[in-house]
């Protein structure tokens, strides 16, 4: 019994079922613990081991986590509901700052490359049995990571950044191990592991990336995988620093049989230069670099260079499934990226200029704020409800921190991406005139 819902079942496959039903239906709350295993086979009248099964299967499944002797909870964002479902709506008077989306306007025309890909496909179907990768790609994506100092391997190409992580985990990791992730971090992935049945270890960090000690403890606790933004971290904005990459290869090299997983999140569209982990020692270890930020969210498209035997298993694995990602789409991607369509250092320059803008206008008046390189400004603040009801009531609306945090404190996230540099004094007034004398929250660190 949990309150007023009863547990049933006979079997585990019953038991499960019926647990996952009360959390759909919300008579069983995230957070809630649930009966030892022995507690609930008495209740139940069933032998210990078919109850440990069930919890095994929905530990599997995302709905609950297992800690031990602790016990097991319904986990505090289920696999059956996402972050991005934590939304606050956009009045007609509003400006919406929540999406996190690029600015249509510095975004290439696609047209020209979608006709040089359909030219090519004219001239040269692509029909089964054929490479599945492009080679104008392949040799643009080899000459990039070449070009930032990462060690030589394979490269496979997949729909997206997060299609690419999902990957490169089911290849290495069991439903319950743990992956060390930044905190706060993208809503995206947070939502993802506890779907694999794994589980997020919080990883802290401020404007230079992940905190060394912070991952070591991680580590030191059994993840067996970390994920790193190495550049435009989503929400911070965070970005790697010589020093910082340094630091954490030292950490990384005491477990090399830890999967070590870089997302260069903001590769194309920042001017920060890229400092690579891979090469501390990481047996296992990959190098993800997306085109959504820089040609666009609909291009789902992403290539990643890593060990031989890590990108062999996602490349065979994607073999047995999708095939391969659309020749149609490689090809225009790769025409958008040989004709530089996207020139970095311009769209870079604007991109910081708005970040820089907000920063300015906030520390001026006393708000503490994080926003190194990206699309994103982070501010810390005591409560995130209050705040973002008032910005709504001035016309603002920013993302709930929420969506991205596991245990770091509250925090709103505002995409700055295409908000004029005029209209940030006017956006500092209102937030500080939201935060009051205090100026926000603490800093994430």
């Amino acid at each position: 019994m949990l309150g007023d819902y009863p547990l049933k079942g006979r079997r585990a496959s019953e038991i499960a079922a019926h647990i996952e039903q009360g959390v759909s239906g919300g008579q069983l709350a995230p957070g809630t613990a649930l009966p030892p295993l022995r507690d609930l086979a008495a209740e139940l009248g069933v032998n210990a081991n078919t109850v440990a099964a069930a919890y095994r299967l929905l530990r599997d499944r995302g709905v609950i986590e297992t800690a031990g002797r602790k016990g097991s909870r319904i986990l505090p964002r289920p696999a059956l509901t996402t972050r991005d479902q934590i939304r606050v709506p956009v009045p007609p008077h509003a400006r919406d700052l929540s999406a996190g989306n690029p600015d249509p306007a510095l975004l290439p025309d696609l047209a020209p490359a979608l006709a040089a890909a359909a030219e090519a496909a004219r001239a040269e179907p692509v029909l089964y049995g054929h490479p599945s990768v492009d080679p104008g790609l392949l040799a643009l994506a080899r000459a990039s990571f070449g070009a930032d100092g990462l060690p030589g391997g394979p490269i496979a190409v997949a729909s997206g950044s997060l299609d690419t992580v999902e990957r490169i985990l089911g290849t290495r990791l069991r439903p319950g191990d743990a992956v060390a992730v930044e905190d706060p971090g993208w809503g995206s992935l947070l939502d993802l592991l506890p779907a694999m049945g794994l589980r997020p270890a919080p990883v802290r960090l401020d404007d230079e990336g992940p905190l060394p000690d912070s991952l070591a403890a991680a580590l030191d606790e059994g993840a067996r995988a970390v994920i790193v933004t190495s550049r435009a971290q989503n929400p911070t904005g965070a970005a790697l620093t010589a020093a910082r990459a340094a630091a954490l290869r030292e950490v990384l090299a005491g477990h090399p049989d830890v999967l070590l997983i870089e997302d260069d999140h903001g590769h194309g569209m920042v001017d920060q230069a890229y400092h690579p982990l891979a090469g501390a020692g990481s047996r296992h270890w990959a190098v993800v670099r997306s085109a959504a930020k820089a040609y666009g969210p609909d291009l789902r498209l992403s290539v990643a260079v890593g060990d031989a035997d890590t990108i062999g298993r996602v490349s065979g694995r994607l073999r047995l499934g999708a095939g391969w990602v659309s020749q149609l789409l490689q090809r225009t991607v790769a025409e958008l990226w040989r004709t530089d369509a996207a020139p970095v250092a311009t769209v870079a320059a604007v991109y910081r200029a708005r970040r820089d803008a907000l920063l300015g206008e906030l520390a001026a008046r006393g708000i503490a704020a994080h926003g190194e390189s990206g699309l994103n400004v982070w501010v810390p603040v005591p409560d995130e409800t209050s705040a973002l009801t008032a910005l709504v009531q001035r016309g603002w609306v920013a993302a709930p921190g929420a969506r991205y945090r596991i245990q770091s404190p509250p925090g709103i996230r505002i995409t700055t991406a295409d908000l004029r540099p005029d209209e940030a004094p006017r956006l500092a007034d209102d937030l500080a005139a939201v935060l009051g004398a205090g100026g926000g929250g603490s800093r994430l660190v």
